[in-house]
């Protein structure tokens, strides 16, 4: 690693309970040069995402405890502070026309976990700004 470099490295939130799938994503942006935190349950995400110190958050809207959508509408709630982060739902669900796009409209992107390789993730968060 070069240590030269002075920017600090975006960090991640990966709310994601498919162990499998979390540390894919994990080791895959670590690579990629970012900075990752995987939390299984939904209360724990919740909290941790309410730190504000992170710029990318996956939010996975199967998870227990406290589901997806339920953290989405609650980061999202216009009086709670705002967030950092740009919010990334990650799901293998089928969702339906009107759920998906009431979901997009709050959230900052959408992706169907089984369409994009892990390396994709690490494409598609680099365009981010």
């Amino acid at each position: 690693m070069d240590q030269t470099t002075t920017t600090t490295a975006k960090k991640v939130l990966c709310i994601e309970d498919e162990h499998f799938i979390g540390e894919l994503y994990a080791r895959a942006l670590t690579k990629g040069g970012y900075e990752v935190k995987v939390v299984i349950d939904g209360s724990e995400g919740l909290k941790e995402a309410r730190t504000n110190q992170y710029d990318i958050i996956l939010l996975d809207l199967m998870v227990p405890n406290v589901t997806g959508m339920e953290i989405l509408k609650q980061l999202r709630d216009p009086s709670q502070p705002a967030l950092k982060a740009k919010i990334i739902i990650t799901t293998n669900l089928e969702q339906k026309e009107e759920t998906r796009t009431a979901i997009e409209q709050q959230a900052d992107g959408y992706l169907i976990k089984a369409e994009v390789t892990p390396k994709q993730l690490v494409g598609i968060l680099d365009t981010l700004n």
